[in-house]
């Protein structure tokens, strides 16, 4: 069912409580969860109002991970009132520009702007990750298991779910070494505002990290880099690798196409599963350009198991170019 961007029936009560009376609730977005955002507008202010509806949404862990953040400088949205019970939370207004509308429209600015992103990261590495449970083998499996549940049966495959898993319980040996991070898991173009009068890092603003775990620091890499919703060419890609990390070792690399292809199997997964279950087919058009990063990965020595069973379970027919003519 698509979202419906009506204002809920709490927010004028609770807008009132912190004072923000009266306010204009003008419909802002929606994502792929049952969160939406509204803009709330008053006598020369703004902000955004985060309407996350228990039991299906918990805001608390966007606020845990917003408050760790700002403590270690980063702009993540100031958070000014909130109502738990209703789901409701009044967050600081970043602005219009986000990095994507932004790169799209002035493409010269597409290598300094992912440069700073990639800083950002690299920034944010440097430090212990914040209190949060580990993106652990089991986590990894169960999302990657998307692929198979969901967009399988849409294309009308039958496919061996056991030596699926089996090939990634191998592929995800790759992974198991690294230091944890704060992976805040959903690190792309869309999630970033560009903030106006901040300079630097301070001039970036996070958004949608409430699903953080802590694991491996080439996963948010793989988020921006293997960017579901718009192409990142493998030349800015291979760039960004080597700002992050200088000179990219054998074990990172690895690492790197591993939670790729994983990610991407993921996506897949996912989005197939917002048409099919959740009534919102605009996310297949993605799904070619998350195969073409997929089919790379899969190219990498690391991910030969996995690479072996897509060849032997998932015929050509039915990757890039099947979601034009998935059944209804």
């Amino acid at each position: 069912m698509a979202i419906q961007m009506i204002p809920p029936v709490a927010a004028p009560d609770f807008l009132t409580r912190c004072g923000w009376g009266g306010a204009e609730i003008l419909p802002l977005a929606g994502d792929a969860s049952f969160r939406r955002y509204f803009r709330v507008v008053a006598a020369g202010r703004r902000a955004v109002l985060m309407d996350a509806p228990p039991p299906h949404e918990d805001p608390r862990p966007f606020i845990q991970i917003a408050e760790h953040l700002t403590g270690l400088g980063f702009s993540a949205p100031t958070i000014i009132a909130s109502d738990l019970d209703q789901g409701l939370v009044l967050l600081e207004d970043f602005g219009d520009a986000r990095m994507r509308e932004v790169v799209d429209a002035d493409p010269d600015s597409e290598y300094a702007i992912y440069s700073e992103v990639v800083d950002l990261l690299g920034q944010l590495h440097k430090h212990p990750a914040a209190d949060l449970p580990p993106y652990s083998r089991e986590v990894l499996q169960r999302e990657a298991g998307l692929f198979v549940e969901w967009y399988c049966p849409a294309v009308s495959l039958t496919v061996d779910e056991t030596a699926y898993r089996a090939a990634w319980d191998g592929a995800l040996e790759a992974i198991e070494d690294a230091p944890a991070v704060t992976v805040l898991r959903d690190y792309h173009a869309e999630n970033i505002m560009l903030i106006a009068g901040r300079e630097g890092l301070a001039g970036l603003g996070l958004l949608d990290f409430q699903d953080a775990l802590a694991g491996h620091p080439a996963y948010d890499l793989v988020s921006l880099l293997q960017d579901a919703r718009r192409d990142v060419s493998p030349e800015l890609e291979a760039e960004m690798l080597a700002l992050y990390c200088g000179d990219v070792d054998a074990g990172f690399d690895a690492a790197y196409a591993v939670l790729g292809a994983q990610r991407n199997a993921k996506i897949l997964g996912i989005f197939t599963r917002l048409w099919k279950r959740d009534g919102k087919p605009r996310y297949l058009e993605y799904l070619p350009r998350v195969w073409a990063y997929l089919e790379r990965d899969l190219e990498h020595p690391a991910l030969v198991g996995v690479a072996a069973w897509f060849a032997e379970n998932v015929p050509l027919q039915a990757r890039a170019a099947a979601w034009a003519h998935l059944p209804e």
